[in-house]
């Protein structure tokens, strides 16, 4: 048996069509590793990162079918997401012989071609990969803390990629709110028959051709415009007639698609991801995470001849298209796998995507649009100064391409529609009569507000994010709340706008230029022209440099002595850690959202001594989760002693019964607990005896057993 591993069930099926009955198909669903969420998983000075496992199950199963395979075939989707995953699975199942595969479409060509075509993992890809990772993890997990109590809201997070998206809503909402608009004119004409020449033809006045000043943009002086818009003949000083030609959009990148599933189909990016996917899994198109705007050769002649075929015009050679600065061009850009399949999916929205995929697809390989372009220029006299005039037409001659994205209006580009304009042949020399003038009375208006698909754009000119983050950005700012969705357009909320004024200035990753100079260096490590280490060391010794000038500027004083270097506030999840403390003066505080609450009164040392070791006994009161506690412990650091208070004397705690029952989490034996809740309800539960190092506990299920299936913690 040979053994395909691929990412996602749902490919499962097709590829088993396509491979036969000596091929067993399994997926890892994604990761199987990750860093863990207890800790930053990497230190310097090497910045190894430490993975666990994510996903035990599948492993498990996986290991199972690999001991009975003759060979194994690592089929993770092609790009450096894709190479980590599949150097996880060699890694974690410990393969000493297995065959790297990719293909950028699951059809029986690629697929064959891709397994015809073993190599080793790319080390290099995998580095990058993990250098991003490390990247993510050491702005969020260093700076997010600090942050929170900075702005003294709970739960703010700072990321590398969505922090400097926030920004750019924020920054266009108050350039929107400070603008100020400026009132201008301008003048049109409209002419009549005369002779030859047809009526209803149009001109607008050129300020600009002697009226403005060099430091001026706008025309402000009403009653000159009204002088202007009184003239009745102007003199033809030229008419020009041209060929224009207007060429196809590029077929889809996944940011442009991205884009036009938002414009055209109001899709959300994650939603447009989702839908693509399952496209790409079920055959119907190709890859669908790219930056290449070009299409393979064979695709290129395989559409060629399906529009030579339904009589559409071709360009003498095919079309190919500069890709932006830094993109990733390992594969093709989106289209289908077979353009002559006009429908495909199976639901509404996966038709409605492919449609637009296929149509853009074919369009870019049809002729350019061809327009008959006629410029005339005019002029007149007002008060001894010359008024000049442009009168523009554009007719279409040769609909090249737009024959075929016209055919469904719904989701071709949005164009400006330039208006109708029959300007006449006009000789140069002669006089026009005007008909009519009209002044326009215009004015300024601020750059709109980011929707989704025209912040996705944004971000790609600026080199924020990749074409596989971007629906995950949006997702988070939203989910965070950073943004808010309002008519359609993007608003940044309170949370958004404290988060950038205190990140702005004080770290690096904000300067909306950083996250494109990194992806360049991410670049250089897929390349192997860096290393890994240097990558990820040169941005935490910057970013540690950063976090200790910004930490100083919030630093938060002693309530009790004033100390700003001493005073921390200490939280651990793990050991139940969350106050304030001075090294100073030795004061303790209570958290109160992220800034210094009450005071922590010291223990009170009594007369009692310890059972155990004969030293005096602390008495510990408080208040914790809304409930007060008032116990007696042992003085002695290392002595862990503890006694229930019993009308002010101490009392030995009776230990927990411990049961036959094992904590699944840690192995040790479970503690039967009875005991009443805030609301004054009995219950019983099992904990684990290895509290507090182990926090695992479950509901006593009916039968007197452990309740497995639903721990508590």
């Amino acid at each position: 048996m040979k053994l395909l591993i691929v990412e996602s069930p749902g490919k499962i099926k097709k590829l088993q069509d396509i491979l036969g009955a000596e091929w067993r198909v399994a997926a890892s669903c994604g990761h199987v590793r990750d860093l863990p969420d207890s800790d930053y998983g990497l230190m310097p000075p090497d910045f190894t990162l430490r993975y666990v496992e994510t996903k035990p199950d599948v492993l498990k199963k996986l290991a199972t079918l690999v001991s009975s395979a003759d060979e194994v075939y690592l089929a993770s989707d092609p790009d450096r997401e894709g190479e980590a995953i599949s150097w996880h699975l060699k890694d974690a199942l410990q393969l000493t012989s297995y065959k790297r595969v990719t293909y950028t479409a699951i059809a029986a060509q690629e697929v064959m071609a891709g397994i015809a075509s073993p190599r080793d993992i790319d080390m290099h890809l995998v580095h990058a990969q993990e250098a991003r990772r490390a990247l993510d993890r050491l702005c969020g997990y260093k700076v997010s803390g600090p942050l929170s109590r900075a702005v003294q809201e709970s739960k703010m997070s700072a990321g590398r990629v969505q922090s400097p998206a926030v920004r750019l809503v924020v920054e266009r909402e108050r350039a929107i709110r400070s603008f100020v608009s400026t009132t201008h004119y301008g003048v049109e004409l409209v002419f009549e028959a005369v002779a030859n020449i047809s009526a209803g033809w149009k001109a607008n006045w050129l300020p600009k051709e002697g009226w403005l000043k060099d430091d001026e943009e706008y025309f402000l002086d009403q009653s000159l415009a009204e002088k202007i818009a009184a003239l009745r003949v102007l003199e033809i000083v030229s008419c020009e007639e041209k060929e224009a030609r207007k060429a196809p959009p590029a077929p889809f990148t996944t940011s442009t698609l991205q884009q036009a599933a938002s414009n055209a189909l109001k899709l959300k990016p994650k939603d447009t991801m989702a839908i693509a996917q399952k496209l790409y899994e079920a055959g119907h198109i190709t890859y669908m995470r790219t930056d290449s705007p070009n299409l393979s050769e064979t695709a290129i002649a395989e559409i060629r001849a399906y529009a030579d075929s339904k009589g559409w015009p071709l360009p003498d050679k095919p079309r190919t298209w500069k890709s932006k600065a830094g993109a990733q061009e390992a594969h093709e850009a989106i289209r289908p796998t077979h353009v002559e399949v006009e429908s495909a999916g199976d639901t509404p929205q996966e038709r409605a995507l492919y449609a637009l995929i296929r149509i853009r697809t074919l369009a870019s390989q049809v002729a350019d649009a061809v327009y008959d372009v006629r410029v005339a220029m005019l002029s007149g006299d007002v008060d001894g100064k010359t008024a000049v005039f442009e009168a523009k037409g554009r007719t279409l001659r040769e609909p090249g391409w737009k024959a075929v994205m016209d055919s469904d209006a719904s989701i071709a580009d949005a164009e400006e529609a330039e208006p109708d304009n029959p300007v006449p042949e006009l000789k140069a020399g002669c006089q026009a009569t005007v008909a009519s003038g009209e002044i326009k009375t215009k004015k300024t208006k601020p750059a709109p507000r980011f929707n989704e698909a025209s912040l996705i754009r944004e971000m790609e000119k600026r080199g924020i994010g990749r074409p596989a983050t971007y629906a995950a950005i949006m997702e988070n700012i939203s989910g965070r709340e950073y943004v808010r969705e309002e008519k359609g357009n993007l608003v940044p909320t309170p949370r958004g706008e404290k988060l950038v004024d205190a990140l702005v200035g004080s770290f690096g990753f904000l300067d909306l230029d950083f996250t494109g100079k990194m992806e360049n260096r991410l670049d250089d490590v897929a390349a192997g022209k860096l290393t890994y280490q240097e990558c990820v060391e040169d941005f935490h010794t910057k970013l540690m440099t950063e976090l200790d000038g910004f930490t100083a500027a919030h630093a938060v004083p002693c309530p009790e002595c004033g100390d700003r270097e001493q005073f921390r506030h200490v939280y651990s999840k793990e050991k139940g850690w969350n106050f304030w403390g001075c090294k100073a003066c030795g004061s303790k505080f209570t958290d109160d959202n992220g800034r210094p609450g009450a005071k922590k009164e010291a223990p009170e040392l009594t007369d009692y001594p310890c059972e155990v070791c004969g030293e005096p006994l602390l008495r510990i009161k408080g208040e914790k989760n809304g409930r007060a506690y008032d116990f007696f412990a042992c003085s002695k650091q290392d002595c862990d002693a503890k006694y229930d208070n019993v009308e002010g004397k101490p009392v030995k705690r009776v230990p927990r019964p411990v049961t036959e029952f094992k904590c699944k989490k840690c192995g040790k034996p479970l503690c039967l607990h009875e005991g009443t809740s805030k609301a004054g309800k009995p219950y019983k539960k099992f904990s684990c005896s290895g509290y507090p190092k182990c926090k695992q506990a479950y509901w006593v299920a009916n039968d007197g057993t452990p309740d497995y299936d639903n721990p508590l913690k």
